[in-house]
C-alpha cells in the first residue's frame, strides 16, 4: 500500500453527492457566505449523475392551488398510513414552491397557462420540460464557486467522539486516496437500488426504476459511523410500466388513465373502494394490482384506449423528457398508446427516503445523531413524498443551519492510524491473490438472491415472515464475511467491490427493521404474512437502529410518533 498516492484536503463543508439536495445546499451556503469553503464529492459526474440523469417531466411535490403546507402534511400522512415525521414534512412543504421557483430561475422550462400558472398534473404535481434538469442544477452549484471532485468514491466517514471530522475517498480514475478534514459534512447521496433481484435479468438487469448507480453508500457510511437510522422497513416498491420500468404518472395523472385488469374492469373502483378507491394510498394501489394478478385477473394495464390520435402523440412526446425508451417501444411496435395500452407491474424493492422514509434520523435542521453530520434528500429519513423539490428544500434547510454554526465549529483531528487502516481496507481488494477470490458481480447476485428469496422480493410477491427473515439475517452475515475475499483487477472493479459491501451493510440493517415491526403497516412495501393487520395501538412508532461496528451488532431503538407541533407551524417561515 506504500505506492498509493494520498491527498489531504481541508474544507468548511463537505457535501457527499451532487444530486438535488447536494447542489441546492452548495448554492445556499455560498449565497449566504461566499467566503466559506465548500467541496462537493460525486461518484460520477455532476452534470449527469444520480436519479435525475435522464430528466423528469414533472415536479411531484408542489403546493398546488387550493392546498397548503398543512394539507400537504395530511396528504403525506394518509398516504403513509398515519406514520411520518410531521415536523420534517411540514418544513419541506413550506418551501416546495420556492425551490421550484429557484429551478425556474436557473433555467428549467415550466409551461404556464394563459394566467401565468403552471399546468397542474395531479394533486401535488406540475408539468415541466425537464430533460436537462440535472445539468441545470449542476450549473447552479458550479456558479456558486463550490469546489467539485468528480468520479470520486467516498468510502467512510471520519468521526471523533460522536463528532464528524470528515471523510475518506478514492478517485475512480486516478486511484488517489483523499483524506478530507471538514467542519461539517452533508450526506446527499440518494437511496439504494440493487439490494434485491431486479425485474429484468441478464443484460437487462440494470433496466430498473431507480438509478442503478445509487448503491446505498450514503446509508452505509452512516451505518458504519454509528448514526441512528429510521424506518428502513418501509421499503419502496413502485408501480411502473412493465419491462421498461417507465413512470406511470404521465399516464395515470396526465391523461387520466384508469387501472384495468385483463377483462377491462376498473378494479380499484369495482373491488377496492373500501381501501379508498381512486384516492387510496400509493402502496394499496399497487397491492390491489398484485391481488388481481394473484387471483387470475391479470395482467393489468393503464387504460389509454380512450385517447384521440393527437392525445396519444402528445403522450409519446411527453415521455421524451424522462423515459424515451417507452416512446421508442411504441414506435418499434408500430403502435400508439391509444392502441397498445401499457401493462403495469411492481418493481423490486428499493430504499428511498424521498418516496418512502428510510434514512438517517434527523432533527428539523437536518442534523443526524452525529454532531455536525447532516443528511438531506433520499438519504434522509422520516419525510416521504419529498421527491426532487423536497430534496432541494432539505439541502437549503441544512445549508442555513451549517452557515449559522460553522464559525463556532473547531477543526477535528484525524489520526494517522485511522488513515492507514482505511487505506488498507479500501485498496486491499486490488489485485489480491488467493484461491477464494470473489468478483463483486458474483457476490452482488448472491446477495440479491438471498434478499429476493427470504426478505420479501418480487419473486415472493413481496411477502415477509419471521423464519425467512431470520434465515436472511444468517445468510447476509455470511456474505459480509465472504466479502473479505472480494477481488478487483482495476479501479472500476474496486469501486464495485465497495458498492456491494455498502449494499450488504444496508441490507443487514433492513432485515433487522423488517423483523422488528410485527404488523403490516404498508402493504407490498412491508407485508408480514405472520402479522397481517395494521396495529396502531402497539406500532404507531418509529423503528430505528444503531450499528455497533466493534461488536458487529445492530441495536433497535424505538422512537415515539409525535403529531405536528402547532408552535412549529407558527415559527417556521
Amino acid at each position: 500500500m506504500n505506492n498509493i498516492k494520498t491527498e489531504k484536503i481541508k474544507t468548511d463543508l463537505l457535501i457527499i453527492g451532487a444530486g438535488a439536495a447536494g447542489c441546492f445546499a452548495a448554492y445556499e451556503v455560498k449565497r449566504l457566505n461566499p467566503d466559506l469553503d465548500v467541496l462537493i464529492i460525486e461518484k460520477a459526474h455532476i452534470d449527469r449523475s444520480g436519479c435525475l440523469a435522464a430528466g423528469v417531466n414533472a415536479i411531484n411535490a408542489y403546493i398546488t392551488p387550493g392546498n397548503t403546507p398543512e394539507t400537504f402534511v395530511e396528504y403525506v400522512k394518509k398516504d403513509s398510513m398515519g406514520l411520518i415525521r410531521e415536523d420534517l414534512v411540514y418544513t419541506i412543504a413550506k418551501e416546495l414552491n420556492f425551490a421550484t421557483e429557484l429551478l425556474e430561475k436557473w433555467g428549467l422550462p415550466i409551461p404556464k397557462d394563459e394566467n401565468g400558472q403552471p399546468f397542474v398534473r395531479g394533486r401535488g404535481s406540475i408539468i415541466v420540460q425537464g430533460e436537462r434538469i440535472k445539468p441545470i442544477i449542476a450549473q447552479a452549484a458550479k456558479a456558486s464557486k463550490a469546489k467539485i471532485l468528480n468520479r470520486t468514491v467516498v468510502t467512510n466517514l471520519i468521526t471523533n467522539e460522536n463528532r464528524i471530522s470528515g471523510a475518506f475517498a478514492f478517485g475512480v480514475r486516478d486511484g488517489k486516496f483523499y483524506i478530507i478534514n471538514a467542519k461539517a459534512v452533508l450526506v446527499a447521496t440518494g437511496g439504494a437500488s440493487g439490494i434485491y433481484k431486479p425485474n429484468n435479468e441478464g443484460n437487462a438487469r440494470h433496466k430498473i426504476w431507480y438509478s442503478p448507480f445509487n448503491t446505498g453508500a450514503g446509508y452505509a457510511i452512516g451505518i458504519r459511523a454509528g448514526a441512528e437510522m429510521t424506518t428502513f422497513e418501509m421499503r419502496y416498491v413502485s408501480m411502473r410500466i412493465k419491462d421498461l420500468m417507465a413512470p406511470t404518472g404521465a399516464v395515470a395523472q396526465g391523461v387520466k388513465a384508469q387501472q384495468v385488469n385483463a377483462t377491462g374492469e376498473r378494479y380499484l373502483e369495482e373491488r377496492y373502494l373500501n381501501l379508498g378507491g381512486r384516492s387510496m394510498p400509493t402502496s394499496l394501489r399497487l397491492w390491489a394490482t398484485l391481488q388481481e394478478n394473484i387471483e387470475g385477473r391479470g395482467p393489468c394495464f393503464l387504460d389509454t384506449t380512450h385517447l384521440s390520435k393527437e392525445q396519444a402523440e402528445r403522450l409519446q412526446a411527453y415521455y421524451l423528457h424522462m423515459t424515451p425508451g417507452l416512446t421508442l417501444y411504441w414506435g418499434a411496435r408500430g403502435t400508439k398508446p391509444n392502441i397498445d395500452p401499457p401493462e403495469i407491474t411492481g418493481t423490486e424493492p428499493y430504499l428511498v427516503g424521498g418516496h418512502a422514509q428510510a434514512g438517517y434520523w434527523i432533527s428539523t435542521n437536518r442534523m443526524t445523531t452525529i454532531e455536525n453530520l447532516y443528511a438531506a434528500g433520499d438519504v434522509a429519513g422520516g419525510a416521504p413524498k419529498k421527491y426532487l423539490s423536497g430534496a432541494g428544500v432539505e439541502g437549503l434547510i441544512a445549508a442555513r443551519d451549517i452557515v449559522s454554526k460553522i464559525k463556532n465549529i473547531s477543526e477535528s483531528q484525524i489520526y494517522e492510524k485511522d488513515i492507514k487502516d482505511e487505506i488498507k481496507r479500501v485498496f486491499g481488494y486490488l489485485q489480491k491473490e488467493g484461491k477464494d477470490q470473489i468478483q463483486p458481480d458474483e457476490l452482488e447476485l448472491r446477495m440479491q438472491k438471498v434478499m429476493d428469496d427470504y426478505a420479501g422480493g418480487i419473486s415472493n410477491n413481496y411477502i415477509l415472515n419471521e423464519q425467512k427473515l431470520i434465515k436472511a439475517r444468517k445468510l447476509m452475515r455470511q456474505l459480509k464475511d465472504e466479502a473479505l475475499n472480494l477481488y478487483a483487477p482495476n479501479l472500476h472493479e474496486l469501486m464495485k467491490c465497495h458498492e456491494v459491501i455498502d449494499r450488504i451493510d444496508v441490507a443487514r440493517v433492513l432485515i433487522e427493521h423488517l423483523l422488528y415491526r410485527k404488523e403490516t403497516r404498508w402493504p407490498v412495501y412491508q407485508t408480514r404474512a405472520d402479522y397481517p393487520e395494521r396495529d396502531d395501538k402497539n406500532w404507531l412508532k418509529f423503528v430505528n437502529s444503531v450499528y455497533d461496528i466493534t461488536a458487529n451488532e445492530i441495536k433497535i431503538v424505538e422512537r415515539e410518533y409525535k403529531p405536528l407541533d402547532k408552535k412549529l407551524m407558527e415559527t417556521v417561515k
